[in-house]
Parts: structure tokens; C-alpha cells; sequence
């Protein structure tokens, strides 16, 4: 939990993404509308944070319209450091 928040908080990209994402399941595109963040910025993000465990993706199979949520860390984590 102690290396999930201090990842959160050693980026400003990486806490934007997972409040925009919070309880909602979204999409990239929605996600970067949400925290006007560039598409790429968000995709790079994501691929990390999914790395990290603290979000997954719910339809790995599909190139467009991925889905992507917090696992219980990311969840934990966001509930933390807010």
C-alpha cells in the first residue's frame, strides 16, 4: 500500500487518471476528456499504473474502446492519499 501511494503521489498524471476513473468504468478517451490530458499522455499512464496492479483492464483482447477500472489497491490507494 505504502509504494501504491507513494507512486500516486510522485505524479501528478498518475493521481489525475485514477480519480478521473474513481468507481466508474471508462474508457481512455473518456478519461483524458475528463482530466484534459493528451490521449498518448493517458495511454502511458495507464499501461503503468495496470504494471503497478493498481488499475486492470476489463477487455485486454480489444484494440478501441478498452475499459479500464481500479483493482481494490487502486482503490485503497486513491482512498488514501485522496
Amino acid at each position: 500500500m505504502i509504494n501504491a501511494i507513494s507512486l500516486i503521489k510522485s505524479s501528478e498524471y498518475r493521481h489525475k487518471v485514477l480519480k478521473a476513473i474513481g468507481s466508474d468504468v471508462l474508457t481512455p478517451s473518456e478519461i483524458a476528456k475528463k482530466t484534459d490530458l493528451r490521449l498518448n499522455h493517458v495511454s502511458m499512464v495507464l499501461t503503468d499504473l495496470k504494471d503497478k496492479k493498481l488499475v486492470k483492464c476489463l477487455n485486454e483482447e480489444t484494440k478501441k474502446g478498452r475499459l479500464y477500472e481500479l483493482t481494490e489497491l487502486g482503490k485503497n490507494a486513491i482512498a488514501k492519499y485522496g
